[in-house]
């Protein structure tokens, strides 16, 4: 996440991951879902593989949380007031039982999980 937010700052158009994980890659997902990224693909190069990441220009801020908290549904709100800075802006991205997904989504299904990442 780090790298992102630093190539977003630098106005670059592209970044590179790596090492590449099936979390990074969902993560990635959910932010091209939400056009803060144009696109992403995944690069074998012999040693964990690599994610080229094309930026849109539409991320602010983003960030890896860390420790990844464990939360219930009903505490929901306090991790989106710490971590982002208005109700309607920007996303919590969130691992749970049901695979990775965003606090608005966890929030419609009615289920807790861990704390990935947030981006506005």
């Amino acid at each position: 996440m780090s790298t992102l937010k630093n190539a977003a700052d630098t106005g670059k158009s592209t970044c590179i991951l790596e090492p590449a994980s099936k979390l990074v890659g969902e993560m990635l997902r959910i932010m091209q879902e939400y056009s803060y990224i144009t696109s992403f693909e995944y690069l074998e190069d012999g040693r964990g593989g690599q994610l080229k990441v094309q930026l849109s220009g539409n991320i602010n801020r983003c960030g890896a949380i860390s420790p990844r908290y464990s939360f219930q549904l009903h505490e929901l709100e306090y991790w989106e007031m710490r971590y982002l800075p208005s109700k309607s802006i920007g996303i919590l991205i969130i691992s749970t039982s049901k695979g990775v997904m965003t606090h608005d989504q966890a929030r419609k299904e009615g289920i807790g999980g861990e704390l990935l990442g947030y981006v506005y």
